[in-house]
């Protein structure tokens, strides 16, 4: 059985070019792996990502939202996740279900209960859970910041839905993120998203080192 590893964190904290690099890291010594993540990870999780990030004029309320991503996670758990698990791979995951107990729970706050969260990722994650999950945890005035640099040289025309919250949201999401590491220490491992990217990969890498055969130490 494989390593199921996630990467999270507020909007502009670098996780995505982290989750990058520790491909490259795993790929240096030859430890079989995916990069995948949400919402995406299958055609259907890539046409449910075009919705839900969408920079259109249309509204999606938090019940709605929530039950999309609940949606595009069962098919990438059963079409992606579990089957490299199966094969012995290590699987890297940009977000995962915490993301939406963060984002749809805490950072909503529109009357979604909770645990009725917490039940919902519970089926459809198949009771799959993280055995790490790596919290990159900044400001949040820098990174979005970051995300709005991001998109100029990305020319999109304008944020996507979350990127464009205002900034009590952004504030929670961090919040929330720190609160759920206190809960789980034994599976967060939270790493300051302000150092520069080569001391960030460094932490990360000696984190994954953890899940390698023979916990090699280069």
């Amino acid at each position: 059985m494989g390593r199921f590893i996630t990467f999270e964190g507020i909007e502009g904290c670098g996780k995505t070019t982290q989750i990058r690099m520790a491909g490259e890291y795993l790929k240096h010594h030859h430890i079989p792996f995916i990069i995948t993540g949400e919402p995406g990870g299958t055609p259907l999780g890539r046409k449910i990502r075009e919705i839900l990030l969408n920079r259109g004029n249309y509204k999606i309320c938090a019940a709605a939202e929530v039950l999309v991503f609940s949606a595009a996670r069962v098919q990438h758990v059963r079409d992606v996740i579990s089957p490299a698990l199966l094969e012995g791979k290590i699987v890297l995951c940009d977000r995962f279900s915490d993301s939406t107990l963060v984002y749809q729970g805490l950072g909503r706050g529109r009357g979604l209960s909770l645990d009725f969260i917490r039940g919902l990722n519970d089926f459809t994650s198949a009771g799959l859970k993280p055995d790490l999950t790596i919290v990159f945890d900044l400001p949040v005035e820098i990174g979005l910041k970051r995300a709005m640099e991001r998109m100029r040289l990305a020319r999109s025309a304008a944020p996507d839905r979350f990127e464009g919250e205002d900034l009590e949201f952004h504030k929670r999401i961090r919040e929330g993120y720190l609160s759920l590491a206190k809960q789980e220490p034994e599976r967060f491992r939270v790493i300051d998203g302000a150092k520069d990217i080569v001391s960030i990969n460094r932490e990360v890498c000696s984190y994954l080192r953890a899940f390698m055969p023979g916990k090699q130490q280069r």
